[in-house]
This record gives C-alpha cells, structure tokens and sequence, in this order.
C-alpha cells in the first residue's frame, strides 16, 4: 500500500470518471485532497462526501478551464490554495473529447479543446512550479493523458492532437523541472467505461467491437487507473520521471486482432 499521509493533492475533473477515481485512490492512501469541477452540483458534493468518508480532508473548488486560459487558471489556483495552502500534488486531468468532424470543425471548437486538454495542463504546471519552487517544496505531478496520444481515431482529430501534447508536455516539464526536485509523470488510460464514454459504448456492438482489440478482452471502469495515479505521486515513484503510463489492457501495443474464429 502506497502511503501519502501528509500529502495534499488538488484533482482537476476530479468529480466523474478518472479524475473521481484517481482522488479516491489518493485518499486511500492517505492524501487530503482538494477536488476540482466545473460545478457544484449533487454529483461533485457526493465526490467530496465520499473522500471524506476515507477519512482524510476533502475540499471542492469549481471552474470551467475551457474560458480565457490565464483568467481560468489564476482562478483556480487562487481557490485551490484557499483551501489547502499544503498542496504539493498535482493531478491535472480535466479533459474534454466532445468535437465535430474534422471537415466541420470551426476554429473555436479546435480551440476549445486545445484551452481545456492543453494550455490548463500547462499553465496549471506552471503557476504551481512557480510556488514550489520559492517555497522549496518537492512537488510532483500527473498529467492524464490517453491512448489517443498513440493511436488516432478517425472522428477525434483534434482531440488525438492534444493528448499527443500531453505525451510531450511530460517529456519537457521533467527535464525542465527535475532540477528543482520537481516529479512530472503522466498516464494514458485506454478506453474505460465514464459518464462521458458510456453513450458511445452503449451502442449496439461498439463495446464487443472495442473488447475484441484490446487483449486483455476488457472495457473496465474508471478505477483501474486509480492505483497507477497513486503510484506515480508516490514515494516509490522517484526515480520514475517524464513517462507515460499506459493503462490501456495492452491496446495500444498490438498492431491488430486476429479475425474471430
């Protein structure tokens, strides 16, 4: 068991799907947590609830990261260190994979995803580096990424784009943050059943379809990717730094099935 007692991690999207699963995991071993959403409603306190009923402190903070990126961050920054001034974990997961098709795509789609699945990443990085670093706090951080940073899908242009940013953001905030004793790490989950991927998989034969090319046959839910979060925020992880885990059930490393018998 991973131990993060002493901890406190600020979980953006963290009131549904990965983002609730990684703060769970996290509170289990030990960390309070301060739990960002886009809104305070009956889901987001029911997260809140449920991390404190793991027995550490847990505190909500609301905010749409798809906004003018530097006002969104500051603002959130600003709530989340209200909360919790200790935060020394940071899990930036908010993310959104809703689009049209390239051919429809406007300039203001492409750059909603782009504010919300990389420049909050990026900024929220940033403003927190910029605390650690005067403060001399060791801190670490997670970026979720996913296995669309690896393999494209036809109808997710842009975001298939923007989580291969991911991949590379974790790449060059390590190596230009090691040397303050900064961890960056990100992690890549592959297709996992959430509010958002559940319309999708719920169409006749999408999750056959989608078990059939992964080889561990499996969609699972969100808390497969709880253990590997806390993993890398853990004190075991240090000399784990600029990877990306991939949590996909082994998608993303076979080229393709073969034919059903």
């Amino acid at each position: 068991m991973f131990d993060l007692t002493g901890h406190t991690a600020l979980v953006t999207g963290g009131t549904l799907g990965v983002g609730r699963a990684i703060a769970e995991s996290l509170a289990r071993a030990g960390a309070n947590i301060v739990l960002h959403g886009l809104r305070d409603d009956a889901e987001a306190q029911a997260a809140v609830a449920r991390l404190r009923a793991l027995g550490v402190e847990a505190h909500l903070v609301t905010g749409d990261l798809s906004g003018p990126t530097e006002a969104a961050v500051d603002q959130l920054v600003d709530a989340a260190i209200a909360a919790r001034s200790d935060i020394d974990l940071l899990v930036s997961n908010a993310g959104t994979y809703r689009e049209p098709a390239f051919l429809d795509m406007g300039f203001d789609d492409f750059d909603r995803t782009m504010k919300l699945n990389v420049y909050s990443h990026f900024f929220l990085v940033q403003r927190f580096a910029r605390r650690w670093v005067k403060n001399g706090t060791r801190g670490r951080v997670l970026l979720t990424g996913s296995i669309n940073g690896r393999l494209a899908e036809q109808t997710h242009a842009a975001y298939d784009t923007s989580k291969g940013a991911i991949e590379m953001m974790v790449r060059s905030l390590c190596v230009t943050l090691a040397t303050y004793g900064i961890r960056v790490n990100g992690m890549a989950p592959g297709l996992v059943r959430t509010p958002l991927t559940a319309p999708a998989l719920d169409l006749p034969g999408v999750e056959a379809w989608m078990k059939l090319h992964t080889p561990n046959g499996e969609v699972p839910g969100p808390e497969v990717c709880g253990p590997a979060a806390t993993f890398l925020l853990s004190n075991e992880a240090w000399h784990v730094q600029g990877q990306m885990l991939l949590v996909d059930g082994g998608m993303s490393v076979w080229q393709q099935p073969d034919p059903p018998a």
